[in-house]
């Protein structure tokens, strides 16, 4: 077991942006950060977020695909269509839509739901509002599927390419024997300035690829095969691949251990996700025994939780699910999706379709703080929105980084994400299936590109 590499494990690489200015040089600045950082503020309780380009700070010599990143929402037919045009066509539909709605009797629960709705809607709107104003940010916005792609590189993921089921290989008896081969370039800590290496020697390394912590704590982005299917691993990064069984091998001894920075997309009861058999969902009673509490760092941790928008949902994470964490709850985050041409997804008042997402952040006491005494960079805000196109089925945009300012404990922090179907540079990546969005065919070498 490795476990005890986490203690040295390298934190996250980025800060979150600064305070926002609305004079005209500034924001032309905050337009260019965009294109540098993939995240540019649209308001002072707003940002807009490019999750390619998030993602690609982690590589080196490969990058994320945007065509296989943006594989929904980019109609050709709606590029050419102005944004405020097209919702103002649609506001007919919506005012029926809200109109069906209120002939229907709303039961308790979905009351109270509404009520939320509607105390977050001016917030969406006045966010979705400012991206609308943004002409240079919905510029690159049309074109982020296309960005940077050389010519014959943007296509479709083929139908016929297959991907590996971890949660398959992990359940069967060989699982502990299954390994994975790391390459490392022997030389790349002499790069070029386009970021090839100058030598193409190679360094290989084998270890278990379940219940084991496999990390790759150089500068540059590796890659791994496993099965005859590569996959990218991300500088300074580690993933530990195992069931839930097995999470509180994460758990380290160190007194000085442990993360600041907690990250969950757990897999909730979801009939959508069941019904086009996307991935398995849990009942929420198993989450319960997630060692949230075990996982904080001594100084304590921001936990940061996504959550749909069922009310159900919101009133176990509430009553049972934060309180058995030992999580105290500080602020509700939203994710607003939007189309390339800057349209909101979805009817903004839909009730079981709405076009955004919650992410519920809380404060947990590590051993050497008290209820309520946790050390802060800053407080944190309430109601904050960020806006990105969606990439894949149930894949949550990289926002790590607009949450480090409010992370207790000294920085740089220490973060992991749990039930992660992907990896980022100076994160511990634990589920069944981290290497998910690792698979090669996600990205694109550098070298290729040259």
């Amino acid at each position: 077991m490795q476990i005890n590499k986490l203690c040295h494990f390298p934190p996250a690489l980025a800060r979150s942006p600064g305070k926002q200015n609305n004079s005209p040089i500034l924001k032309k600045m905050e337009e260019n950060q965009l294109m540098k950082s993939g995240i540019s503020q649209l308001n002072s309780n707003a940002f807009f977020i490019d999750p390619v380009r998030i993602l690609n700070r982690s590589y080196t010599r490969f990058r994320v695909s945007p065509s296989t990143y943006y594989s929904r929402f980019f109609d050709s037919s709606n590029l050419t269509q102005s944004p405020k045009a097209s919702e103002h066509s649609r506001n007919g539909k919506r005012k029926r839509i809200q109109k069906k709605k209120k002939l229907q009797s709303l039961n308790e629960r979905e009351q109270i739901a509404d009520r939320r709705h509607q105390e977050v809607k001016p917030f969406l709107l006045k966010a979705h509002e400012s991206l609308l104003e943004a002409t240079d940010i919905l510029k690159v916005l049309r074109n982020l599927r296309n960005d940077g792609c050389a010519v014959g590189e943007c296509k479709e993921l083929s139908q016929e390419s297959s991907e590996l089921s971890f949660m398959e290989l992990g359940g069967v008896w060989q699982a502990p024997l299954y390994e994975i081969i790391l390459n490392y370039q022997q030389d790349d800590k002499t790069l070029q300035n386009g970021g090839s290496p100058l030598a193409q020697s190679i360094e290989q390394r084998v270890t278990p690829v379940f219940n084991n912590l496999v990390a790759n704590d150089g500068s540059y982005d590796i890659e791994a095969e496993l099965f005859n299917h590569k996959y990218i691993i991300p500088k300074r990064s580690c993933f530990y691949m195992s069931d839930m069984q097995q999470i509180d091998n994460l758990i380290s001894a160190g007194s000085d251990c442990g993360f600041n920075l907690i990250v969950i997309d757990p897999p909730w009861e979801n009939g959508s996700a069941r019904q086009k058999v996307r991935y398995p969902t849990l009942p929420n009673r198993y989450f319960l025994s997630l060692p949230v509490k075990q996982l904080c760092h001594t100084s304590g941790a921001l936990v940061a939780l996504w959550v749909t928008n069922r009310e159900k949902l919101r009133d176990f994470v509430e009553n049972d699910l934060f309180p058995k964490w030992g999580v105290t709850y500080a602020a509700s985050f939203y994710w607003l999706k939007v189309k390339a041409n800057g349209m909101l997804t979805g009817e903004l008042d839909l009730f079981h379709h709405r076009p955004y997402e919650c992410l519920l952040l809380g404060y947990c006491d590590g051993k050497d703080t008290h209820s309520g005494n946790l050390t802060r960079l800053n407080s944190i805000p309430d109601n904050r929105v960020f806006i990105s196109v969606p990439g894949d089925f149930s894949r949550k945009p990289p926002i790590g980084e607009l949450l480090l300012d409010y992370v207790p404990g000294s920085m740089p922090a220490r973060c992991v994400e749990l039930f992660a179907r992907e990896m980022i540079a100076g994160w511990t990546s634990w589920g069944n299936e981290p290497l998910h969005f690792q698979d090669s065919r996600y990205f694109v070498s550098k070298t290729t590109e040259n």
